[in-house]
């Protein structure tokens, strides 16, 4: 019979295990979970899930054939359809400037409400159509979601309110909202095709008074259509802006950190080559940078205009500032010159800049008619007051990325791109 002392020494034993099992699952459950996000992430179905996010949405919560759900004049916004080149159907907003609608509020209003057939039929077409001085921003928004979330509606009320004379095209990707489709690289392009060619050919507004504006992953879009149409097309935008851009996708994703605490890949870095073979896998690689590089390159040698705003805000959480650098860069580099190598880059860049505080700038290059800027504002939103935290706890991870769109210096530069830049160069 054994001794009472061996017995009490067996539950002593398995104490002295749980600390390992706690251990193990601690770091095991985490590391299966982020092994398989990684196995997933190299599906493209699932990559492009997650880095559209375009299933993520609001639909549910309002109808955005009424925008005056948004505070939008009734039919100051009229909903409609474009199709692409491959036959897909995008939902659209076509948004009036407030001064023309106060002008024309009577007849306006008095139009039959939501989404329209054939927009061509509506008084609110016919005011950008016939308006040789109408001036056109066409947006690029985001990832996730639909046109009308989060400050989306903001940014489109602060291009238009008041005595602003900017008509707004906005459009849903394919697979995002309303509109048909699953989003690839090569479709999002197609759509930003279809948003530019319907401004021009079908409203006949001359690229000299259309502005392309991107924001977050839009500033990828934007950048494909200006090389399609600006590199390829030999058209002149009035300008191309920015916001929140980042160099390339891997380029971005290689350091990319949820709310700029959770790390996605980062963990790799610690591996080099484990990293360059995930990162082989990114199946839409929204290279702005060479782009940008080559478009720049090909509008200075044919003698053509260009104006391109970059507007980031330093505490980005979603997308760090110094990939908006890098854009710049890569930018710069398309009007050559041996300055644009390593140091002499920066010293350069220095010199063409003005400091607005700690960590605000603005950077301009000028070669010829190519006017390449950057401004680096020091916030780009701050925490929600508690009467808005309920629908909006989605913007407080990211404020400083997405709350910028409706700051003062994205429509000031969309007001230098049509011409409010007249003075010297820096």
């Amino acid at each position: 019979m054994p001794k009472p002392e061996s017995r009490q020494q067996q539950p002593s034993a398995m104490v002295d295990k749980v600390p390992i099992l706690v251990a193990s699952l601690v770091v095991g459950v985490p590391l299966a979970v982020y092994s398989l996000f990684l196995g997933l992430a190299s599906i493209p179905y699932f990559q492009r899930n997650f880095l559209y996010a375009h299933k993520v949405h609001s639909l549910w919560w309002g109808d955005v054939n009424e925008p005056e759900q948004w505070g939008f004049a009734k039919n100051q916004v009229t909903p409609f359809h474009l199709t692409t080149a491959d036959g897909q159907t995008l939902y659209a907003w076509h948004v009036l400037p407030l001064s023309v609608y106060a002008e024309h509020e009577a007849k306006l209003s008095s139009q039959p409400s939501g989404l329209v057939s054939d927009i061509t039929t509506t008084e609110n077409f016919r005011l950008l159509r016939d308006d040789p001085s109408a001036k056109l921003i066409v947006t690029f928004h985001g990832n996730a979601a639909q046109l009308t979330q989060g400050f989306r509606p903001a940014h489109y009320h602060s291009l238009t309110s008041l005595h602003s004379p900017y008509h707004v095209l906005a459009i849903d990707y394919r697979g995002f909202g309303l509109s048909t489709g699953s989003p690839t690289e090569h479709g999002l392009i197609l759509d930003a095709e279809a948003a530019v060619h319907w401004a021009v050919h079908t409203a006949g507004i001359p690229p000299s008074r259309i502005a392309l504006v991107g924001h977050s992953l839009g500033t990828a879009v934007a950048s494909a259509a200006s090389e399609l149409f600006t590199l390829h097309g030999g058209m002149d935008f009035a300008g191309v802006v920015l916001v929140a851009a980042f160099s390339s996708l891997p380029e971005m994703l290689s350091g990319y950190a949820i709310a700029g605490w959770v790390p996605v890949l980062r963990p790799l870095t610690w591996w080099p080559w484990l990293l360059r073979v995930v990162m082989g896998q990114v199946v839409d690689k929204w290279d702005s940078a060479g782009r940008w590089r080559e478009t720049v390159r090909a509008v200075r040698g044919r003698g053509g205009r260009l104006r391109l705003s970059l507007v980031h805000a330093r505490n980005d959480w979603d997308i760090p500032s110094h990939e908006d650098d890098k854009l710049f860069k890569a930018a710069v580099e398309g009007l050559g010159g041996n300055w644009t190598v390593g140091e002499q880059f920066e010293a350069e860049k220095k010199k063409r800049m003005v400091m607005r505080g700690k960590d605000s700038f603005v950077a301009t290059w000028r070669e010829g008619d190519v006017v390449i800027r950057q401004e680096m504002l020091p916030h780009g939103g701050l925490c929600l007051p508690p009467n808005l935290l309920e629908n909006n706890l989605a913007e407080l991870t990211v404020a400083g990325h997405n709350s910028v769109l409706t700051y003062t210096p994205v429509l000031l530069a969309i007001m230098t791109c049509f011409g409010s830049d007249d003075g010297p160069a820096v």
